[in-house]
């Protein structure tokens, strides 16, 4: 039997049969199943990672790559941070000193958490703050407030804005809660509504005044790394006993690990798709089978060997798998660009950190979703491809 008698059945194969439509009917669902399911998938996981992506820049910028804090009450102070500067010149540092408080406005109070900040370094580790602050700078008592609290409050340039602090001190036979009113001089708005309404911030002097501090002692240091998974080890041998450092995902751990577990079931869910579109591949090559088993057994009787016919109904099967996959990128990256380039999706900005549909995917993923399918596709033509090389030549000429 020559050689080029597989590739010139499975091309003969594939044609529409007007005898037999529906084997040419199931071939082709099987086709489009496995190109929906390629499509779905590859879109599916550029959003999962795309979100992922922006959530994890909005947390770093929020939450800050690294943080050190005291182990023990007054810990962090100036002689620690010009220690941390000469060995890291690479690194920025911001210190801080922050309270948990309570802002009023009229008769409406939020809680949340006000920063006392050295602007000029804040604005080296805080992309947010930077693109907020005047070039005036701050004056004592002046505050930097979040949008969502701005429009919760109403507040214009200039306002005063007055912060409870949960910090009390005795005033007769009673203790009282610090109060002082901050002069609003600009507005930062991060794209989270939750931080951007919790968070303010004031002058180093402002809160070191509030909460008696020295002006060489703080609550801790903001530090801006490009690589705070590698930068968060050497700073840790350079700390004193007295001190500990924290990246921001350690604090986010949980969250990330939910998003990831859902990244997860989505691709095993959307990879049903393929899954069962391979079903169709296998109901159309084994009806295939049964409407040429007089074809196979003649090829049989003339020479042809079993695993020569067992590789055109794999070839067969693989052939309506690839076409589906590579039909199913073409569509899936097509879709990805009309989505990146068209704003076709708009989000609401209070819930997501974007308004726009975020887009990545990664390498990882693509060869992952088509590595699956391919394999699914195979396996799904190696049953049928292994019947029909073991179909029955007497018996069925015999018939015939």
């Amino acid at each position: 039997m020559s050689k080029s008698i597989v590739p010139y059945l499975v091309k003969r194969f594939l044609r529409f049969d007007k005898d037999q439509p529906f084997i040419f009917l199931s071939a082709l669902l099987a086709f489009l199943g496995i190109t929906l399911g390629v499509m779905v998938l590859l879109i599916a996981m550029a959003l999962m990672n795309g979100f992922d992506k922006e959530f994890k820049k909005k947390l770093t910028i929020m939450n800050y790559p690294l943080t050190i804090i005291p182990k023990f009450y007054g810990a962090v102070d100036e002689t620690l941070l010009i220690d941390l500067q000469v060995k890291f010149p690479e690194l920025k540092f911001s210190p801080y000193v922050q309270s948990a408080v309570m802002s009023r406005s009229g008769t409406k109070l939020e809680g949340g958490y006000i920063f006392g900040v050295n602007f000029k370094d804040e604005a080296k580790v805080n992309s947010i703050l930077a693109k907020a602050m005047k070039e005036s700078g701050y004056s004592k008592f002046d505050v930097l407030v979040g949008k969502s609290l701005k429009d919760e409050f109403n507040l214009l340039i200039d306002d005063r804005l007055m912060y409870i602090f949960t910090n009390v001190e005795p005033g007769g036979l009673s203790i009282t809660p610090k109060i002082k009113r901050f002069k609003v001089k600009g507005v930062f708005d991060s794209g989270l509504s939750a931080y951007d309404k919790a968070y303010s911030y004031t002058t180093l002097a402002s809160m070191q005044a509030m909460l008696h501090l020295p002006s060489n002692q703080y609550d801790g240091i903001h530090i801006f790394s490009n690589t705070p998974h590698k930068d968060i080890l050497k700073i840790k041998e350079a700390l004193p006993f007295n001190v500990s450092i924290k990246g921001w995902w350690e604090d986010n751990v949980n969250f990330f690990a939910a998003l990831e577990l859902e990244k997860t079931s989505l691709f095993i869910v959307l990879m049903l798709i393929v899954l069962i579109a391979s079903i169709n591949i296998i109901s159309s090559m084994l009806m295939t089978v049964m409407n040429r088993r007089s074809e196979i057994a003649l090829l049989l009787s003339l020479g042809a060997t079993p695993n020569e016919i067992k590789k055109v109904f794999l070839y067969l099967g693989i052939a309506i798998g690839i076409a589906g996959i590579l039909s199913g990128i073409v569509f899936g990256m097509s879709g990805l660009w009309i989505l990146s380039n068209f704003d076709i999706v708009s989000l609401p900005k209070d819930v997501y950190p974007t308004t726009t549909l975020p887009l990545d995917l990664s390498m990882k993923d693509f060869f992952l979703i088509v590595f699956g399918a391919f394999i699914i596709v195979i396996a799904s033509s190696f049953y049928p491809a292994k019947k029909a090389s073991e179909v029955d030549i007497l018996t069925v000429l015999r018939n015939e």
